[in-house]
């Protein structure tokens, strides 16, 4: 297999897998805040995150443009709900998925949160690294 092709068949993957990271990073979110809000534990939330962590792992393993296919988006999102709450939500309201409260769109609680920046950026990180060790002779 050539490294293009690696490299192509790493981006759809890195695409595939964004949605799936998005709602389940929010799913263990809120599982996580209803656990906190009935002062009890949260095994839901667990699950879903270690879901997650599941597939970055893969996509950190698979190629470096895996990892920026969905890294970057997941940054990008991180960033909007840090600088401009306002349109972030606006523009979360207009996926498609579920509603848990009403007025919160899906993404809501983890790009608050910093979740997505969090995720993204660790994303981000492990496809960029490689090259700076190789820039600094290591």
């Amino acid at each position: 297999m050539t490294p293009q092709v690696r490299h192509l068949i790493g981006v759809a993957a890195g695409l595939a897998a964004l949605p799936a990271v998005y709602y389940l990073t929010e799913s263990g979110a809120r599982a996580l805040r209803a656990a906190y809000t009935a002062f009890g534990p949260g095994p839901a939330g667990l699950g879903y995150l270690a879901a997650v962590a599941a597939i970055v792992t893969l996509l950190c393993g698979l190629s470096p443009p895996a990892a920026l296919a969905c890294g970057v988006p997941l940054l990008a999102a991180g960033g909007l709900f840090a600088l401009d709450l306002e349109v972030a939500v606006e523009l979360a309201g207009r996926l498609p998925g579920f509603q848990a409260l009403p007025g919160e769109p899906p993404g809501t609680l983890a790009g608050v949160t910093g979740l997505y920046a969090v995720i993204g950026g660790l994303l981000v990180l492990s496809a960029l690294l490689p090259r700076v060790r190789s820039i600094l002779g290591g």
